[in-house]
């Protein structure tokens, strides 16, 4: 068990929870910078969350599903205030409706996390915030104390485990519910660079490709919100001709980027991409969480193979444009 004290103080309205662990404070902040580790702790062990957002920059949001064993669900958010690598996290965090809109009738919180080096490893302290003792009392009768120690007891294994989180790891994807899939790699090179190669018309000719042996002719890029895009490909011999259209939504580089996407031709809706660039150990975390209209064609595209075209891709942007050794 990491944590050394929990305390609960009425009359500042805080509660503090610090915990010690035996790393260092780089790997304990890419445990809360990377979704796929933070989902693995932030619930209690009976009620584990899956994230459906996580932007860890200044204005960035967490959005957040803990399901618990009979199937009841509770959603979360929170909105980062402050980013100070390795060193301070402070947001707001709040609860969520179904529709994951905010519930603005449970409190909402301020939360300040810190990371400090402390001997041979790190040491991280939490104080949470409330606006009032009615907030306060409200959300500890809700069991906050005891989750908090429920979750916080599942960090050890997930600083243990290198391996599932390195750099030079294939594409990875993770179904989050019927309509949702999550793609993950880390790519070694800055995020700067990430976010250039994705938004270069010139660059993304030469990586996003699939598999060897086809070129991309038409690659239209949109350059701010409510542009529009265009990306066709085709065989080398000119043959099996098909594209991608849609609209930039959001953009906040070269954190994030929202976008809609439509096969050229295709009747019906299409879907929402999300792509969020995270800097960590070896390089950039790239997430992409597709939301499709439905289960269906969720399933459909997956089977497609289009994970490992996308690994192909990514190993050739890496090779081919950030320079990175094989």
């Amino acid at each position: 068990m990491p944590i050394t004290s929990v305390t609960s103080d009425p009359h500042a309205l805080t509660i503090t929870v610090v915990a010690d662990y035996p790393v260092p404070v780089e790997r304990l902040w890419e445990a809360y910078a990377d979704p796929r580790q933070l989902e693995r702790f932030w619930g209690p062990v009976e009620w584990p969350a899956t994230f459906t957002r996580h932007d860890m920059c200044v204005g960035g949001e967490s959005h957040y599903r803990m399901t618990g064993p009979d199937g009841a669900s509770s959603s979360g958010w929170f909105r980062f205030l402050k980013v100070e690598p390795h060193r301070l996290l402070e947001m707001e965090d709040g609860f969520s409706n179904e529709d994951g809109t905010p519930n603005d009738a449970m409190p909402t919180m301020r939360m300040v996390f810190n990371f400090e080096k402390v001997g041979k490893g790190s040491r991280f302290t939490s104080v949470t915030h409330f606006p009032n003792l009615e907030s306060m009392e409200q959300v500890l009768k809700m069991g906050m104390e005891e989750g908090l120690r429920s979750a916080m007891s599942q960090i050890d294994a997930v600083l243990a485990d290198l391996a599932s989180f390195a750099a030079g790891r294939a594409t990875e994807s993770k179904i989050l519910n019927d309509k949702q899939v999550r793609i993950s790699r880390i790519i070694r090179g800055t995020v700067a660079d990430v976010w250039r190669a994705h938004h270069d018309a010139a660059l993304m000719k030469r990586w996003m490709l699939g598999p060897d042996g086809w070129t991309m002719p038409v690659c239209e890029v949109a350059r701010k919100v409510g542009d529009s895009y265009r990306y066709e490909w085709e065989k080398a011999d000119g043959s099996q001709r098909f594209g991608f259209e849609g609209e930039l939504l959001e953009s906040d580089a070269p954190h994030r980027a929202v976008t809609t996407e439509r096969m050229i031709g295709m009747e019906g809706p299409g879907t929402m991409n999300v792509l969020t660039l995270t800097p960590v150990t070896g390089g950039t975390l790239l997430t992409a969480v597709v939301t499709y209209p439905n289960r269906e064609l969720r399933d459909m595209v997956l089977g497609t193979g289009m994970v490992g075209g996308m690994e192909l891709s990514y190993a050739r942007l890496e090779r081919e444009v950030l320079g990175a050794p094989k």
